[in-house]
């Protein structure tokens, strides 16, 4: 679901915001350096037992669009798991496709280099197709929307 938090400016959120599940935000998209692509946003966890968040460091956005459009677009489903990673490691993603056409992705949330000194991982479904596409035109518009 993509909206407008007044706090947190465009936000994508993945996952169901229901009481037990915990949801990802995504927000903030920033170049940090105006002569290179480096493309920073935030990602938070949120959910009953969980608040946490970190900035994400990507070389233009690592293929993170292009890996969910993948997804998405083998709809009738895969073997195996398919992963992709952040510049720096700091988000980490895998994603299997499972029996009833669903997808489920594993988000790896990392403390930022040199500290690492947490991890934290939580798994969304979401329907093969329609709802893949979704997610993918969600995080295009997020990170087409930098601001500097």
């Amino acid at each position: 679901m993509i909206g407008d938090d007044a706090s947190d400016g465009l936000v994508v959120q993945a996952g169901n915001p229901g009481a037990q599940a915990v949801h990802l935000l995504f927000s903030e998209p920033t170049r940090p350096y105006r002569e290179e692509p480096t493309l920073d946003f935030i990602v938070r966890a949120r959910g009953r037992w969980v608040s946490i968040e970190t900035s994400v460091r990507t070389w233009d956005g690592d293929g993170f669009v292009a890996f969910l459009s993948s997804l998405a677009e083998d709809f009738r489903g895969w073997e195996g798991a398919r992963t992709w990673h952040s510049l720096e490691y700091d988000l980490t993603l895998s994603a299997e496709h499972r029996s009833g056409g669903h997808v489920h992705l594993t988000w790896g949330i990392h403390d930022r280099p040199p500290a690492e000194a947490w991890h934290f991982e939580t798994t969304t479904v979401h329907a093969a197709g329609e709802d893949m596409q979704r997610l993918a035109a969600e995080i295009q518009a997020l990170l087409s929307s930098e601001i500097d």
